[in-house]
């Protein structure tokens, strides 16, 4: 009998076929790097915060500082990531933590440091990396194809904890060897790297053929799609809840180091070392678990194990039962957030890729922001056992929440569908010229009817996350078989931009309600300029009149150009 070949971790479906890619591999081994000075920095800031105060909530709002700016400022950054060149974002990003990074090892060398500077400037620190996360995330479908997206979302999340494997052991000799200022100076030496990387990647940009929208409507776009998408809203909601109950774990590490263990900086930093290891296991085998496991039972079996492993740190005294509870922990919760990615970035087509990544980045470091501060004050109130202890039994019964808010399927990417032409029009319209309103006729089978209803559900929420607002579906009362659905869009180019961000998913949703239509005549569809009283400025010699455009049932781009 032969041996059976070993299957290789570079193989198409293996977790490291995406480092095949040379563009990928040198961001990636930049980004390592990258983590790893944050890293040594986090171990610096937060045992330079313990020196400096006894104070728990001080402690663990250094987390909170680095954390906090991901949920403030990341919707604008998914938006600036989708509107302007990812590359020069992300540089531009690396350049603001790189100052706050570089001023605050040069403060520290010179003794100038007190709690609230080093809040401050761990905030100017989490403010960079917060815009550099979705134009870093977004482009990696750019530097991969899709087949191993899945694999480059878990490979980077090994980066980050490789880094937290090798990063806090590293950070506890070097502050206890050369002082905190010591890590703060790695640190910024080593977000080097990754700015020459990012510097050198010549990035293919493809500008759009329409003016690209404004920051604030921008974001009103990022947020009606995700309001608009159910499965996205799903994954952000269960990502937010085990951000607060999880994020007790590394808000409060310094003080299980200290005071459960008794221990130093070392001690404080192996321990996250060993969180850090066993998320390096957990992201080598995402691949594995999801093949084996549906997204909800291993949100699941991730949200009870990691209840099992803090409950584990909670009672241990002794620092190799807490590594080995810790391993545990960081395996499931990199496993969690790498399965909450996924679903996020496999869930959301290229033009808004940006903004829900910031969503996501948004749900899971606001809830670990905000959970840090809470745990911090239970901390005060009742002792780190406690807080523990609690974390531990909510973590438990989490998983109830799945029987309200199940996690979505997950297939392949859901790809933009072909441009479309834009429509005929014999009345002069300029970019901003609004509102314009769309109507298109159906005629059902009454027979049909709740069926075809049924089906304009889903049509109106894809009309509403692309652009659309106001939309409505009506029956005709004298003849049964006419319906009208009938939505707004602000502007000509908010139409332009609506009709032309259908995925392929969407196109076809827009193909069976047309198929729904029957009789000799087309599917009738009027685009009209909507002018409320007051706002006529045309001249008296200039034509006004709207265009109504008759299209064939059959042909693919009126299903999706309304």
């Amino acid at each position: 009998m032969t041996d059976q070949p070993k299957r290789s971790i570079f193989a198409a479906d293996g977790v490291a076929a995406p480092l095949r890619y040379g563009v990928f591999r040198r961001i990636w081994l930049a980004s390592l790097l990258s983590n790893l000075g944050l890293l040594i920095q986090g171990v610096g800031a937060a045992w330079a915060m313990t020196q400096m105060t006894d104070d728990a909530d001080k402690v663990a709002l250094v987390q909170t500082a680095l954390m906090l700016p991901v949920m403030l400022i990341s919707m604008p950054a998914g938006a600036i990531a989708d509107m302007h060149d990812r590359r020069i974002v992300a540089l531009v990003s690396l350049a603001i933590s790189l100052s706050g990074a570089t001023a605050l090892a040069l403060l520290s060398w010179f003794g100038l440091v007190t709690p609230n500077i080093l809040l401050a400037l761990c905030f100017v620190v989490g403010s960079g990396m917060a815009l550099f996360g979705p134009a870093w995330q977004s482009s990696v479908s750019e530097q991969v194809p899709a087949e191993v997206l899945p694999s480059a979302v878990a490979l980077n999340g090994i980066s980050y904890n490789i880094a937290r494997s090798f990063g806090p052991a590293i950070g506890g000799v070097i502050v206890a060897t050369a002082g905190a200022v010591a890590a703060f100076a790695a640190n910024a030496l080593l977000y080097l790297p990754l700015l020459i990387v990012m510097f050198l990647w010549e990035r293919v940009h493809e500008p759009s053929r329409l003016p690209r929208e404004r920051l604030n409507r921008a974001i009103v776009s990022g947020v009606r799609y995700i309001g608009n998408s159910p499965p996205i809203k799903i994954v952000l909601l269960r990502t937010l809840v085990t951000g607060l109950i999880g994020g007790s774990i590394s808000a409060l590490m310094p003080l299980v180091a200290r005071d459960l263990l008794h221990g130093g900086a070392q001690t404080y930093g192996i321990m996250l070392g060993a969180f850090g290891m066993g998320a390096v296991f957990g992201a080598l085998n995402i691949s594995e678990i999801r093949k084996r496991l549906s997204g909800e039972a291993a949100v699941r079996a991730c949200a009870i194990s990691m209840g099992f492993a803090i409950a584990g740190v909670a009672l241990s005294r002794e620092p190799v039962l807490t590594a080995a509870a810790l391993v545990l922990a960081g395996a499931v919760w990199m496993l969690a957030v790498a399965l909450f990615n996924i679903g996020v970035q496999l869930s959301a087509p290229r033009w808004v890729a940006g903004r829900s990544l910031a969503a996501f980045q948004a749900s899971i470091s606001g809830g670990i922001a905000i959970g840090s501060w809470g745990w911090g004050h239970l901390t005060n109130v009742a002792g780190v056992e406690t807080a523990l202890l609690a974390s531990a039994a909510l973590m438990l019964i989490s998983p109830l929440i799945g029987l309200w808010l199940r996690m979505p399927p997950v297939g392949g990417r859901n790809e933009a569908a072909e441009l479309l032409a834009d429509p005929e029009v014999r009345l002069s319209l300029s970019g901003r010229s609004g509102p314009l309103v769309v109507e298109i006729e159906y005629r059902v089978a009454q027979e049909n009817a709740r069926a075809f209803h049924n089906v304009m559900q889903d049509v109106q929420l894809s009309r509403q996350r692309n652009g659309a607002y106001g939309w409505s579906i009506a029956r005709d009362i004298a003849e049964p078989e006419l319906w009208t659905e009938r939505y707004h869009c602000p502007t000509w180019l908010d139409y332009l931009r609506q009709r032309n961000r259908a995925t392929r998913d969407e196109r076809e949703l827009h193909q069976r309600a047309m198929a729904f239509h029957i009789g000799p005549d087309p599917i009738r569809i009027r685009r009209m300029l909507e002018r409320p009283f007051g706002s006529v400025r045309w001249k008296e010699e200039t034509p006004d009149r709207a265009t109504s455009e008759v299209l064939p049932v059959v042909a693919s781009a009126a299903g999706s150009s309304t």
